[in-house]
């Protein structure tokens, strides 16, 4: 498998003809953003990633990862740039309409999950499809069905789907979140730390089952992580911070 490193000095070639089609997925240019007016704005390399790729996002803590994938899910708004997800400026959106683009196009795996605690199991995952038409006629056959494949997937216990997941584990929440993420075939996951709660078994089943499903469906995903040794399974990777060369 080849590689395509992308850091904070290299800038994909976003001129050639045709570039902006439908094979675009995500572009990012001249991208900043600034948490108060006494600190320096931190700002992130241009990105090309088409239909389908993935990108592996690595650096030291504080250098952005996080506020990246919270900038490209458009819950939070730049100081300077555009993000564009499949044609849409994310940002020229409101409020609203940016929330249901997020709902209907993007799978969010959240660092400190935002599972709903007075949701079951079953509740949690199937929580997109109450957002989104689009993720709901996505499921097949239906979401309860499709939400049950997942879980079992990723070896959560049938006597747990109708629990509360506050009566989980940890590392059963965070898969939890994986399969909220992943039902209905969004068209981008973004993932931020999804398997530093896992055991290296449940890491590479996770690991596996979402580069299975996102090649399925040419989904494209941007993962998060401190664990280096997950970067081989990444065609491009982006270095953030003190680790870019």
């Amino acid at each position: 498998m080849g590689e395509t490193a992308i850091n904070m000095n290299t800038k994909t070639d976003t001129t050639g003809p045709g570039f902006q089609n439908e094979q675009t997925a995500i572009e990012v240019r001249g991208l900043s953003f600034s948490w108060s007016m006494e600190q320096a704005p931190l700002t992130f390399p241009d990105i090309h990633l088409s239909q389908g790729e993935h990108l592996f996002i690595h650096g030291p803590s504080g250098c952005g990862k996080s506020t990246l994938l919270s900038l490209l899910a458009g819950m939070l708004r730049p100081a300077g740039g555009t993000i564009d997800i499949h044609g849409t400026d994310i940002h020229r959106l409101g409020a609203g309409a940016r929330d249901q683009f997020r709902a209907d196009h993007m799978g969010v795996i959240f660092q400190q999950f935002n599972l709903v605690p007075y949701l079951t199991t079953l509740g949690n995952v199937t929580l997109p499809c109450g957002l989104s038409a689009i993720r709901r006629q996505r499921c097949e056959p239906d979401p309860q069905n499709e939400a049950e494949r997942l879980l079992t997937a990723l070896s959560i216990p049938v006597d747990h789907w109708h629990r509360k997941i506050t009566r989980l584990s940890i590392g059963q929440q965070q898969r939890i979140a994986a399969a909220r993420a992943l039902i209905g075939t969004p068209r981008v996951i973004l993932a931020d730390e999804p398997t530093s709660a896992l055991d290296a078994d449940n890491r590479d089943r996770f690991l596996e089952l979402l580069l299975t499903l996102a090649r399925q469906h040419r989904t494209s995903v941007l993962f998060v992580s401190h664990d280096q040794s997950l970067a081989a399974h990444f065609d491009n990777r982006l270095a953030l911070g003190s680790e870019q060369p």
